[in-house]
């Protein structure tokens, strides 16, 4: 396998793994808060996740296309791949779960919108510090 390719597989990988953080991380959150599970509130997690999502809302507004998709694309074309098309099983996989063909305006609406969301629960469900 080209290492490029390998390389590209890797960041899309991570790439899932961000997202998977952002949107599980809020479900996760709002599921602990309805169960009261106290480990939601943990300041390291919350803030952690905040600083995850508000950056990508930033990026969003700022018109800047996400790194990590940037860098899969440059790494695809080291590789001499066509990003949709020659890549691995599982890459084109997670790359239909993770990437839309919508106009960029809907994804900084999403952005900005689900970062809302976020702060607004930071807010609501506070963290906590260790006594």
């Amino acid at each position: 396998m080209n290492p490029y390719a390998f390389l590209a597989d890797l960041v899309v990988f991570f790439h899932f793994l961000y997202v998977s953080f952002a949107v599980g991380g809020e479900l996760v959150i709002l599921l602990g808060w309805i169960f009261r599970w106290s480990w939601v509130r943990n300041m390291a997690f919350r803030v952690t996740h905040l600083c995850a999502v508000v950056l990508v809302a930033v990026e969003a507004l700022s018109g800047i296309l996400c790194p990590l998709t940037e860098w899969e694309y440059n790494l695809r074309m080291k590789a001499g791949q066509r990003v949709d098309a020659d890549m691995t099983f599982v890459a084109r996989l997670i790359r239909k779960i993770i990437f839309y063909d919508f106009p960029p305006w809907v994804f900084t609406v999403m952005y900005v919108g689900f970062a809302a969301l976020v702060v607004m629960t930071f807010l609501l469900v506070r963290p906590r510090r260790k006594e």
